[in-house]
């Protein structure tokens, strides 16, 4: 799923439609503090959890390293347009497994949370 942009109503369509892709697990999201994230008209599905970070902490955020990650293969790159961005882009996120994703996204307090909350 992509969005051009991200507001409340692109957020709410992608938290319903991860809460469908995964009707069978709790789905903890970690998030920063933007706006979309706390409106008050946001409806979170019953098996997904919003886990919010402190502010201005993105060291915090997992999704930071993922795109660390992505950047290697993207940062001496020139790209002719957007279009072709984007497909790099995609092609570098299919490539990637649940393990090489938990690898680097795998902050030991995470974690160490998950397994006290038993749910890893």
């Amino acid at each position: 799923m992509q969005f051009s942009h991200i507001d409340s109503d692109c957020y709410q369509r992608f938290l319903n439609e991860l809460s469908v892709q995964y009707a069978d697990s709790l789905n903890i999201l970690q998030v920063d503090n933007g706006a979309f994230h706390k409106t008050k008209s946001l409806q979170i599905p019953d098996n997904i959890i919003l886990l919010f970070q402190p502010a201005y902490c993105p060291e915090l955020n997992p999704i930071e390293r993922l795109w660390q990650h992505l950047k290697k293969d993207l940062c001496w790159v020139l790209f002719k347009d957007l279009m072709q961005l984007q497909t790099k882009v995609d092609e570098l996120l299919a490539q990637l497994n649940n393990e090489t994703v938990a690898s680097i996204t795998g902050y030991s307090f995470i974690l160490d949370a998950l397994s006290v909350a038993n749910i890893l």
